[in-house]
């Protein structure tokens, strides 16, 4: 078997505070094999953003990633690596998409400014270079080269979601983090974009750690999904089985909690 692009190996995050320590992961293991796209689900504060701001090195204190902890991605120790080595990681092996693409873009610079930014710092592209290269990546996620001179306020939900994550394909990462980047757009665009995205991943060949509550929108497009009960990871399984043959009871009253179009709903406690 090849080597996953993600290991995590026993992952324990806390939040320290004077009154005491809150543990948000708690000892979580999981691979993401080359290619695979990798469901991370359960309901809010369950810790799935906390795990992905672990794999990209994004925490800050109070959190606290905890001796014995293991993140590796393409082999490298993640956890163990200096200011430099980590600022070439990111983008390059590991990007993330957030929440809310308006916070992510800067509201007073150009889509072409901004992706500028990314490619000179990381590459030393000229200014040239880096709107030809943005050109082919705005055509990669359907939006016209055009729209280079525009500000993000001048575009749709649905586009600057789509410019943020051609932004992330920018150095050809090895794995995508997407931490509920369809949240706050509605079920068309939604689609739109999971479906741009699994079209990209399978012509380019990343990986994709896709991150939600929605479980009915994370079976329609992941291979695999683990669900999250209070920090821990209670079941991994392949996205058909966690949908037609679910193990684990909180799972179950997952499911149970989803809205249905036919028949009687089924109360959110009770077993499916």
């Amino acid at each position: 078997m090849s080597e996953p692009v993600l290991s995590v190996r026993n992952l324990s995050i806390d939040y320290v505070g004077a009154e005491g320590d809150f543990h948000a992961v708690k000892d979580v293991s999981f691979d993401i094999a080359p290619g695979e796209f990798f469901g991370l689900a359960g309901e809010s504060g369950c810790g799935k953003s906390t795990i992905a701001f672990a794999v990209s090195r994004l925490h800050r204190p109070p959190a606290l990633i905890r001796t014995g902890s293991r993140i590796l991605v393409g082999g490298r120790d993640v956890l163990a690596l200096e200011d430099e080595a980590l600022r070439r990681f990111r983008w390059s092996e590991v990007a993330m998409v957030f929440q809310s693409a308006m916070n992510s873009l800067n509201p007073v610079l150009t889509v072409e400014a901004q992706f500028y930014d990314v490619l000179h710092a990381h590459t030393g592209a000229s200014r040239a270079e880096a709107r030809e290269r943005a050109a082919e990546l705005l055509k990669l996620v359907d939006i016209s080269p055009e729209r280079l001179s525009a500000y993000p306020h001048q575009m749709s939900g649905g586009m600057r979601q789509r410019t943020v994550i051609a932004m992330c394909l920018a150095l050809n990462p090895k794995l995508l983090i997407m931490d509920e980047p369809t949240t706050a757009l509605d079920v068309v665009v939604q689609r739109e974009i999971l479906q741009r995205i699994d079209v990209l991943r399978k012509q380019l060949g990343f990986s994709v750690l896709f991150i939600t509550h929605d479980l009915g929108l994370m079976v329609q497009v992941s291979d695999r999904i683990g669900i999250m009960l209070e920090g821990e990871l209670v079941e991994v399984n392949d996205a058909q089985t966690i949908y037609r043959a679910p193990q684990h009871p909180y799972t179950k009253r997952l499911w149970a909690s989803m809205p249905r179009l036919h028949g009687e709903q089924i109360s959110a406690g009770a077993e499916a």
